[in-house]
């Protein structure tokens, strides 16, 4: 026996991946072990992909992003919401001139949100030049869904700096691949949304939201109801667009029909630009930067 076997700190038994690698390199060939029941449960695609075994797979996903993120120091993230259809300034000329007839008057109206692209891909820098550090941890670390448009910006706007950013993409039917700008590192892909918006929150200090769709909707109603309920500690939500956001929305009138609280509409903190919305931030959390 050496030395090292004589250690009493030593594993007594083999990691998975040791005991992954007897098995592909030792396993003797016969009708047995060609079998899909004789494969080690974590190594069986087929058995994992069981519809019994979705909650093992809500704990997988839950877990892989999380461990990562605090392997990374990501102590804190500042999330932006937004529409992957809102085009970059560099791009909203061309999707003017490409557009169809009927469809132009639409596309005009993209076009104009473009400076939204800005803002994000602005108030992403800004936090990220920053470079808050607490306890080891990196802080208000840019944080997007990993696709286009709005998303894009946040991430484009860390990259600006040298700075890595977080990208939370989601298994769509049509092809999704994460934007250039996502450090490939913390570039994840969900499949479940529910975990995926839980990881936007687990480490969110503030939330950016841009003028968006279904999927933007559906995120901020959520944010603004855990702040609500008192489920979730209050962070600063930033909403850019008043415009936008009062013709989609009747925050006044919701209060008047009693179906809310009208403190609960100071939830919301209305915005235009990054350095407006940087701005909140540093006067919530008494930050000196």
């Amino acid at each position: 026996m050496t030395d090292e076997e004589k250690r009493l700190t030593r594993r007594r038994f083999y990691k998975a991946e040791q005991e992954a690698g007897f098995v592909e390199n030792h396993t003797t060939e016969t009708a047995q072990t060609r079998n899909p029941a004789y494969r080690l449960a974590f190594h069986d695609t087929d058995f994992l992909l069981r519809e019994e075994l979705r909650p093992v797979r809500f704990q997988l996903e839950l877990l892989k992003t999380e461990m990562l993120l605090e392997e990374a120091g990501i102590g804190s993230t500042l999330v932006c919401y937004g529409s992957a259809r809102i085009p970059s300034p560099e791009q909203a000329a061309t999707l003017v001139a490409n557009a169809p007839p009927e469809g132009k008057a639409v596309a005009e109206r993209l076009a104009v949100k473009s400076r939204y692209y800005t803002e994000a891909r602005n108030l992403c820098r800004i936090a990220s030049e920053c470079a808050i550090v607490e306890k080891g941890m990196r802080q208000f670390v840019a944080c997007s869904g990993g696709g286009p448009s709005i998303m894009e910006a946040a991430n484009r706007g860390a990259a600006d700096v040298g700075a890595e950013s977080i990208g939370l993409n989601i298994v769509l039917p049509h092809e999704q691949v994460p934007n250039p700008y996502v450090t490939p590192r913390l570039a994840f892909q969900f499949h479940y949304f529910a975990l995926r918006k839980m990881h936007f929150l687990l480490r969110a200090r503030a939330v950016a939201v841009f003028p968006g769709g279904f999927g933007t909707l559906d995120e901020m109603m959520e944010l603004l109801t855990l702040i609500q309920t008192g489920k979730m500690k209050p962070i600063p939500v930033l909403l850019f667009g008043a415009e936008f956001w009062n013709k989609i929305i009747d925050f006044e009138a919701l209060a008047d029909e009693g179906v809310v609280s009208r403190a609960d509409l100071a939830l919301i903190h209305w915005v235009e630009t990054a350095e407006e919305a940087w701005a909140e931030i540093v006067r919530f959390y008494d930050l000196d930067c």
